[in-house]
């Protein structure tokens, strides 16, 4: 077993000529609450993007626990236990709460039925379906969404929607989660409630979470330690106070 739950080394992604991301080194420790952070365009969303699968990194690696996950689909890579969310939140929004939460469970082992089971509804498809529900169930109310859980996605408040965003991602049975500008769009009362979500997510699920965020009383007041990506490329790491401070970064994200 890796000391890192995510080991990223010298990861780095080219779009024809244009070099977008290079020589990108993380090392996140299980259960650490870890930002990603940079001036827009700095390819913080393209990192995600390698870590899920969406883009094959074309120079370095990258490891979950100590096992290398490059070159595998966004299937399996979400099976061997990274999840997401979006900077543009991704519901289903024509389904229920709950029908979303509950899509998030279907590759579970627990929940899986045989497709003929499935197909010709026998009585152990009806089983998996009651006991997917009562985990959705279970996971909403965690989230204080319990009681809107026959709604209709689109018609929650924009924060209970990062919040459900969050309670799918998290069925997965994530070990690392990452998280795109999760407070985007949010007032600062939502703000705080978002990052009492997120100590407490970790908390309760025992989970690493990686995220990138513009929101800066975010960023100080709940990550442990940072990485500033500009053009592509680490400008800086380490703990909050020091990256924060840290002329380069002020520059990067003030100008001169």
């Amino acid at each position: 077993m890796s000391d890192f739950a995510l080991k990223t080394t010298d990861l780095g992604i080219s779009f024809g000529g244009l070099k977008a991301v290079q020589n990108v080194n993380l090392e996140i420790k299980e259960k650490e609450i870890y930002g990603l952070i940079g001036p827009n365009g700095a390819g913080k969303t393209t990192v995600f993007n390698m870590l899920t699968g969406v883009y094959l990194p074309t120079t370095g690696t990258f490891y979950l626990n100590g096992k290398e996950l490059k070159g595998f689909s966004q299937e399996r890579i979400n099976h061997e236990g990274i999840a997401r969310t979006f900077q543009n939140i991704r519901l289903f929004n024509n389904m229920t709460v709950i029908r979303n939460v509950m899509v998030g469970l279907h590759n579970s082992p627990e929940f899986k039925c045989n497709p003929f089971v499935s197909m010709f509804r026998l009585p152990g498809h009806f089983d998996a379906e009651k006991r997917m529900r009562q985990r959705a169930k279970e996971i909403l109310d965690i989230f204080g969404l319990l009681e809107e859980r026959n709604q209709l996605a689109c018609n929650l408040p924009y924060g209970k929607q990062r919040k459900l965003e969050i309670a799918r991602a998290l069925a997965t049975n994530p070990k690392l989660l990452l998280l795109d500008e999760p407070a985007a769009g949010m007032n600062p009362q939502e703000t705080a409630e978002l990052m009492d979500t997120i100590r407490f997510v970790r908390d309760k699920f025992d989970v690493t979470i990686l995220l990138i965020e513009h929101d800066m009383s975010l960023v100080s007041g709940i990550c442990d330690r940072l990485t500033v990506l500009n053009f592509g490329e680490v400008l800086a790491e380490g703990e909050v106070s020091d990256v924060l401070n840290n002329p380069e970064v002020v520059k990067a994200y003030l100008g001169d």
